[in-house]
């Protein structure tokens, strides 16, 4: 498993993305090229070896009314899932979306802090998906907050059905990657550390830059 998530995942040593990634800000760091984007999620073993076989979500566990949340930076991935060691978040799945489902799930989403558009709301024809959109904290792979932010997505309803049945290109189970890497985060070698190779992603769409509150300029 670990090789097959090195050679879907381009990797390169933390220490090195370090030195080019935005110390502040809102940006979206992800793995991506001109068709598709990395986007991560944790789940128990059940719906992760169900998404790993089918390439899609769904079994007995997985429900699609809920909320669930996608994030593009794998070190954020690893905060939330405690390097897969949280209960129910022992599996990390690595999913390859269309650009295009990426950006329209981005126009359909909404920003629940108060005042987050002012008093007219999102722009025409943004924010009506019923997409939560947060900007958290990132975290360094000890967990440590950083100044910059990054981006998790909620999803359900009809954007989640279009996610499972139309965007989705591949589903990788990436566990045991996790797992190798947690072993120099334990030992404090962040020398060694590989992580997904992620470099900023900035649509075209100026407006929709604006309605998700992007930072277009690094810090």
């Amino acid at each position: 498993m670990a090789s097959t998530a090195k050679f879907v995942l381009k990797t390169e040593k933390y220490k090195e993305q370090l030195k080019r990634w935005p110390r502040e800000g809102k940006h979206i760091l992800a793995q991506y090229d001109d068709e598709t984007i990395i986007v991560y999620q944790a789940f128990r073993k059940e719906i992760a070896e169900y998404a790993d076989k089918n390439g899609k979500f769904g079994g007995p566990l997985y429900s699609f009314s809920r909320m669930t949340w996608i994030k593009t930076n794998f070190l954020w991935m690893m905060y939330r899932s405690g390097w897969a060691e949280k209960n129910q978040q022992e599996r990390i799945l690595a999913i390859r979306l269309s650009i295009d489902g990426f950006l329209e799930i981005l126009r359909a989403s909404f920003d629940s802090r108060k005042d987050a558009y002012g008093p007219n709301g999102p722009q025409p024809g943004f924010g009506e998906g019923g997409v939560r959109l947060q900007w958290d904290p990132d975290h360094s792979p000890h967990g440590d907050k950083e100044k910059r932010r990054a981006v998790q997505l909620g999803l359900k309803g009809d954007v989640l059905e279009k996610f499972n049945e139309r965007w989705i290109r591949a589903i990788y189970d990436i566990t045991d990657f996790v797992k190798e890497q947690r072993q120099f985060v334990h030992s404090n070698d962040l020398d060694s550390l590989v992580t997904p190779r992620e470099t900023v992603f900035v649509p075209q769409n100026k407006d929709l830059c604006r309605h998700i509150h992007l930072d277009l300029e690094e810090s």
